[in-house]
C-alpha cells in the first residue's frame, strides 16, 4: 500500500496527457526549463558581483570616515517628518 509501482505511474501519466495534452505539457517543460536557466545565470552573475565589490558594514552604523564626509558635504538637507492626522 505503500509503494507504487510501475503500472500507477504509467496510469498517472497517462491521465495527466489526457486532461492537459501533451502541446501544454511540451510548454510547461520549455517554461520551467527557461526558468532553471535564468536561475541559474542570477546566481552566477550575483556571485561574481558580490564578490568584486568591496565589504560594506551593517547598515546603520557609522565609521569615522563616513561622519567626516557627511560633515564637511554642503548638499544634505535636513527634513523634518510630520505625522498625518
Amino acid at each position: 500500500m505503500g509503494s507504487f509501482s510501475i503500472w500507477h505511474w504509467l496510469i498517472v501519466l497517462l491521465i495527466v496527457v489526457m486532461v492537459f495534452g501533451t502541446k501544454k505539457l511540451k510548454n510547461i517543460g520549455g517554461d520551467l526549463g527557461g526558468a532553471v536557466k535564468g536561475f541559474k545565470d542570477g546566481m552566477k552573475e550575483g556571485g561574481s558581483a558580490a564578490a568584486d565589490d568591496k565589504p560594506v558594514g551593517p547598515a546603520g552604523q557609522v565609521t569615522n570616515a563616513q561622519s567626516v564626509d557627511k560633515a564637511s558635504d554642503k548638499t544634505t538637507i535636513d527634513v523634518e517628518a510630520r505625522q498625518k492626522s
